[in-house]
């Protein structure tokens, strides 16, 4: 029996300790999605995608953004890094660099050139302005570079900040359909991308129209198809299915696939070619596939939450990702990979609809309100001492404020005291205020986590909830309210076990726990607050 058994137990823990990583780690982010579409959704969901996830894997029902302003590039950055803006320096989308006068975005590199077909500002993008790691860029160094690290979007900022600083490679789409990367990267496209861009498969998504995907009466967890709440697609006259996709593409070509439910579609096409041509997921050394679904967020921003464009295309997506799940299990084995789901930020009802059912809210002209500063300004001290009004943040042009003998705390005083007489207006902070805050006042907590005090202005806006700073038509996000915070967060499968938590948690626990699951290092600017329940076996 000692003889039999000394093999059996000496196998079993040779395979533990083969078994410490998975073969390839999934990351998905699914821009501007809600929680609740989980459960608004579900039961006209199949049993392979979404609901596969759920039932087999952990489910983090109560899972929040904790930092103030909810946009997709923070999203993605914070979510790989495993800290917020304060640290990771991702403070927008676009902001206001005072040093130079003028806005950044995110991922601009202007000493990088464009791989690909595409206008040349298309590529020229890196993760430059990420000052922290990703849990990607910590497998890169903790598999001395063996490990595979690819980022794949519609959109370059979520393909590059999740990807890190170390990646293979970092895929986008350009408005021609072409899928690009820039030179941080390589020096030419990879043959594969080159052959899948030639072969144009957007033409067959925009060839047909886009019908409802399931019988009308399916669509009775949204409104009525034709509603006021809703913005045209591409030159559409009324907001109704069906959109007659193939004359969009003919008058605006093939950017028109981004604002559909085929820019997922083509995407997943997109991520299944890069794991067989990377071979990703063939070895063990473990690899990372940072996916992240872009078209629910340009339409969500179109039509608004309770529309059924939005509806649709989560029946559509949930479709696409059980396909995707049937081809990992087939392409890398079923408990061979581990994939993580949540959204960068998730997004408000529109206000009118709130308004016309009889909550007393507004939409706030951005642009208005920064004219309304300018002129204030002037009024109030005979010169404009604003520089810019961007992203809730008010920044004063300091040499002015000195050349006219002005002091700047007391400029700052009389515009927030001007502020709090806006309708929208819930508070006002100043720099000084934001960082000296402390956990007594909860928004103030979630300003200083998105606030960096190089690249952030001289006050921060708070609105009520319920305003939003948007026009009138679909919805916009960027709050620290639940509507704007509180995200899906699902594990599945190597070593995740079925289970569900209803505790609140933080997105910035999701890169640190998938640190430590594989045993690499965190990310330098987490805090490395983890998620035990799925950190066992």
């Amino acid at each position: 029996m000692r003889k039999i058994f000394l093999p059996i137990a000496l196998a079993a823990i040779f395979n533990a300790f083969s078994q410490q990583r998975p073969k390839l780690i999934v990351g998905i982010v699914v821009d501007q999605m809600k929680m609740e579409y989980l459960y608004r959704f579900s039961d006209d969901f199949s049993a392979n995608g979404f609901r596969r996830l759920m039932d087999e894997g952990y489910v983090f029902h109560n899972t929040h953004y904790n930092y103030m302003p909810t946009y997709t590039g923070p999203g993605h950055a914070s979510i790989y890094t495993g800290t917020t803006p304060a640290v990771h320096g991702i403070v927008g989308n676009t902001w206001f660099d005072k040093s130079v006068g003028k806005s950044r975005y995110c991922t601009d590199d202007a000493s990088v050139t464009l791989l690909g077909k595409a206008d040349l500002d298309e590529g020229q993008m890196s993760p430059l302005n990420l000052q922290t790691t990703t849990v990607t860029d910590e497998l890169r160094l903790g598999t001395n570079f063996k490990g595979k690290v690819i980022g794949i979007s519609i959109k370059d900022r979520g393909a590059i900040l999740p990807a890190g600083h170390f990646a293979n490679w970092a895929f986008w789409m350009s408005d021609s359909g072409n899928f690009i990367s820039s030179t941080f990267y390589g020096k030419d496209l990879p043959k594969w991308v080159n052959n899948f861009n030639e072969k144009k498969y957007y033409e067959n998504y925009l060839s047909q129209d886009w019908n409802l995907f399931k019988p009308e009466s399916v669509y009775d967890k949204s409104i009525a198809d034709d509603n006021t709440y809703e913005g045209l697609l591409y030159g559409s006259k009324k907001p109704v299915f069906p959109y007659d996709l193939k004359s969009m593409y003919a008058a605006k070509g093939a950017k028109v696939i981004k604002s559909t439910p085929f820019g997922n579609s083509i995407l997943a096409d997109f991520a299944k070619e890069t794991i067989a041509n990377e071979n990703l997921g063939a070895d063990n050394d473990t690899d990372f596939l940072a996916l992240s679904f872009s078209s629910t967020d340009y339409i969500g921003h179109l039509t608004g939450p309770r529309s059924r464009e939005v509806q649709d295309t989560y029946l559509r997506l949930d479709e696409t990702i059980a396909d995707f799940l049937n081809y990992l299990d087939k392409k890398v084995g079923k408990g061979n990979y581990l994939i993580f789901l949540t959204a960068d930020h998730a997004a408000a009802e529109n206000v009118n609809f709130l308004k016309d059912n009889k909550y007393a809210v507004e939409a706030v002209d951005y642009k208005k309100l920064s004219n309304m500063l300018h002129e204030f300004s002037k009024k109030s001290f005979g010169t404009d001492v604003v520089l810019n009004y961007s992203n809730y943040n008010v920044f004063f042009d300091k040499k002015i404020i000195k050349e006219k003998g002005l002091q700047l705390n007391e400029v700052k005083q009389v515009f927030k005291e001007y502020l709090m007489t806006l309708p929208q207006l819930k508070r006002v902070y100043s720099e000084e205020e934001i960082l000296a805050a402390n956990t007594s006042d909860f928004y103030l907590n979630f300003i200083a986590k998105g606030y960096d005090p190089k690249q952030n202005g001289d006050l921060v806006i708070l609105d009520k909830p319920g305003y939003i700073e948007h026009e009138g038509k679909g919805t916009s996000h960027g709050t620290p309210f639940n509507y704007d915070t509180h995200v899906p967060l699902l594990f599945y499968g190597w070593k995740i076990k079925k289970g569900e938590s209803f505790d609140k948690k933080v997105i910035t626990q999701i890169a640190p726990t998938v640190a430590q699951k594989i045993r690499v290092d965190f990310p330098n600017g987490t805090e490395a607050a983890v998620l035990t329940e799925v950190l066992g076996n």
